[in-house]
């Protein structure tokens, strides 16, 4: 009765934590606040009321749920080819700027505290260093990037936790056994990736095949949610890197979804990841907050850690700031010199680009899930505790809160060379490519025509597509207009079968049938009539 009870409980809690992610959300958006910092926030302060359930939070369990399918999705779908050409520079940040972080935290923090063992100075260093994918995440797709920068603060996002995780591993490791060799540690590092990334890759094509045998869309939507944690969990067992194990297999299936994913899986398949990912990221950042008063606690009271703790965390949240200030504009000069030197491939991000990536970084739930594992006997643990609670708060509502206010202000313009098709352009070949395939089929044997209003429906597509191609801004206006007359006639057509149906004149089948009709057709509309928005 009691685990029955437990488990009543522990689930009832989870429907309140949701509740609360709904109404903290919808309040952010109304507010237009930063909905990861409503979330943060109000988990801490949700903690602290009187009668709300403690939430433990299993750290590793923590990584092992969330971590893997928000990786795999951000891999997903990222741009492979700007990833792969910023590839050097993703790694600069995914490793550089972490393991500079990390030493220069470690340096502030024994420089504060002597008595902590340089063991734990790395270790915190460790912990606060990598920024998070799901803060990343949550933060980026509320502003508008230049590609470059996009690509390069995706990419590291995806990369730099298995880089922070290694880091802490060793350090936790050294303090323990009070022994630590850099060469063996690098050279671990590096078969950690390379496995990790064998091991993502053979995870991808198994699900690119497992998705060629499968007919079921439903199975098929499963079966890529189960990718993600199959990567994780068998790089873990192989002793590689989880997360580069999770990346290597969303980049890989996504690079082979748009061949062998029926087109109605991939719409289905968006709904359930994007609703999947939205509950996840969420939840997350609500169950940071909650940790807020258990932590507390745990370092003798909120009066107990302002004044002790206090001085040395911001010190180290300090550090940490100026630490990727420096790696990114020292990154910046190095470059500038290449460049003037004569190394085409040396490309500066230039002022405006280079302040936006110094000023991100949120961190999330690696930094406190690390945090957590620390042994109970941990030299500092309740310092290490604290201070990485406190980069995760800082850096999400200071950095993330701020980010879209920088970048109105320094106005970072797009340096990236323009793609050799544009949108319209494409669009327009795709119709042609369309309309050809459709005449090629449009005459029976005998040579007569059989489909001639389908001709002319791809026809007429096909010349719009050219003037769109020719004149897009000019062709906007009266597209517009187009939308809203069609719209219009499905909202018609919407109301006459919903009063056919309350009449009892039509059964509930042919009521469902003909309502998926008029909402794929809708959808089919609102999306092109946003894609024309965007262009613009």
């Amino acid at each position: 009765m009691t685990a029955t009870m437990d488990g009543v409980a522990t689930f009832e809690t989870v429907l309140l934590l949701l509740a609360a992610v709904v109404a903290l959300h919808a309040l952010a958006l109304k507010l237009r606040l930063p909905p990861s910092a409503a979330l943060l926030v109000g988990g801490g302060g949700l903690a602290f009321i009187p009668g709300i359930p403690q939430v433990s939070f299993d750290p590793e369990l923590a990584l092992v749920l969330f971590l893997p399918p928000l990786l795999f999705e951000g891999a997903y779908y990222t741009a492979f080819g700007r990833f792969r050409r910023h590839l050097p520079g993703i790694i600069g940040l995914a490793v550089g700027a972490v393991v500079f972080t990390t030493v220069i935290v470690a340096e502030v923090a024994h420089m504060l505290l002597p008595e902590l063992p340089w063991a734990a100075c790395f270790a915190l260093g460790a912990i606060v260093s990598p920024p998070d994918a799901v803060s990343a995440r949550a933060v980026l797709q509320h502003v508008t990037l230049p590609r470059r920068l996009q690509a390069l603060l995706e990419g590291e996002s995806l990369l730099n936790d298995a880089t922070g995780l290694t880091l802490f591993r060793f350090a936790v490791a050294a303090a323990v056994s009070g022994t630590f060799s850099g060469g063996a540690a690098v050279g671990s590092f590096a078969m950690l990736a390379f496995g990790g990334a064998a091991v993502g890759w053979v995870v991808g094509r198994l699900g690119v095949f497992a998705v060629k045998l499968l007919r079921d869309q439903t199975l098929i939507v499963t079966t890529t949610l189960l990718l993600a944690w199959t990567a994780y969990l068998a790089g873990e067992a192989l002793h590689v890197s989880g997360v580069i194990a999770t990346v290597a297999a969303g980049l890989v299936f996504g690079w082979h979804q748009h061949v062998v994913m029926p087109a109605r899986v991939r719409i289905q398949g968006s709904a359930v990841w994007r609703t999947a990912v939205f509950a996840l990221e969420a939840l997350v950042f609500i169950l940071i907050g909650f940790q807020l008063r258990a932590i507390v606690d745990r370092a003798g009271g909120l009066q107990e850690v302002v004044s002790t703790m206090s001085g040395p965390v911001l010190c180290v949240l300090a550090a940490i700031l100026v630490a990727r200030f420096l790696w990114v504009f020292g990154s910046e000069g190095v470059l500038t010199a290449l460049r003037k030197l004569g190394l085409k491939v040396a490309r500066p991000l230039g002022p405006a680009q280079a302040t936006v990536m110094a000023w991100t970084g949120m961190r999330g739930v690696v930094t406190l899930a690390a945090a957590l594992t620390l042994p109970a006997a941990f030299p500092g643990r309740d310092f290490l505790q604290i201070t990485a609670f406190a980069a995760i708060l800082v850096t999400v509502i200071l950095q993330g809160g701020t980010l879209g206010l920088l970048i109105r202000l320094v106005k970072p313009r797009d340096t990236d060379p323009p793609p050799q098709v544009s949108l319209p352009e494409a669009e327009a070949a795709v119709a042609h490519a369309k309309l050809a395939a459709a005449e090629a089929r449009a005459y029976d044997a005998d040579g007569q025509l059989i489909h001639p209003q389908l001709l002319d429906q791809l026809r007429g597509r096909a010349r719009a597509t050219d003037r769109y191609a020719a004149e897009p801004d000019g062709f906007m206006d009266g597209i517009q207009s187009h939308f809203e007359v069609l719209l219009a006639a499905i909202a018609a057509g919407r109301a006459e079968l919903i009063r056919l149906h309350r009449e009892g004149r039509i059964e509930d089948e042919v009521l469902h049938d003909l309502e998926r009709d008029l909402d794929l057709e809708e959808v089919g509309i609102l999306f092109q009539r946003g894609a024309q928005v965007d262009l613009r």
